[in-house]
């Protein structure tokens, strides 16, 4: 069986558009801009363990989390999931930038959401200014949690 033409998808010739391309198809013309991993991190946060240590400490959430991300969780009833799989998502960028807890604020790094719902990352700080050394200009956010754990997946992006 061929394929025609007009219905395969063809990348332009021209490799002078530097980190981006065109995909040509019979509908639409689509940019396709490449990117590269800058980093990885993922972490698992345990749930009743992080519950018990926000009630230990009460100025533990405060001091881990910013304002919006305090009020996104407080929505639900029990917003210990939700605050969890935010650390979990800090925990995950600080890797993907390679630093430690200690190398950047806890509110350098927060968990916002897009207008799709979408989650990523608004960086500030000292996390900004490592942010921007290794050369990273998006974020990719994944979070989940059950009854019992919170993870997060984050990749690093540059361009």
């Amino acid at each position: 069986m061929s394929t025609s033409p007009a219905t395969s998808p063809k990348l332009s010739p021209s490799n002078s558009a530097g980190a981006s391309d065109i995909l040509l198809t019979r509908q639409r013309a689509v940019r396709i801009i490449t990117m590269t991993v800058i980093g990885v991190g993922i972490d698992t946060v345990d749930i009743d363990r992080f519950r018990l240590a926000a009630e230990r400490t009460p100025r533990l959430v405060q001091r881990f989390f910013t304002d919006g991300e305090r009020a996104t969780a407080m929505r639900r009833p029990d917003p210990t999931q939700r605050l969890a799989s935010r650390f979990a998502a800090k925990e995950a960028a600080w890797k993907a930038m390679g630093v430690g807890l200690w190398s950047v604020g806890y509110h350098d790094v927060e968990v916002v959401r897009l207008p799709s719902g979408q989650p990523t990352l608004r960086i500030t700080g000292k996390a900004a200014q490592r942010a921007e050394s290794l050369g990273i200009v998006d974020w990719k956010v994944s979070m989940t949690h059950t009854d019992l754990v919170a993870e997060a997946v984050v990749i690093a992006l540059g361009g």
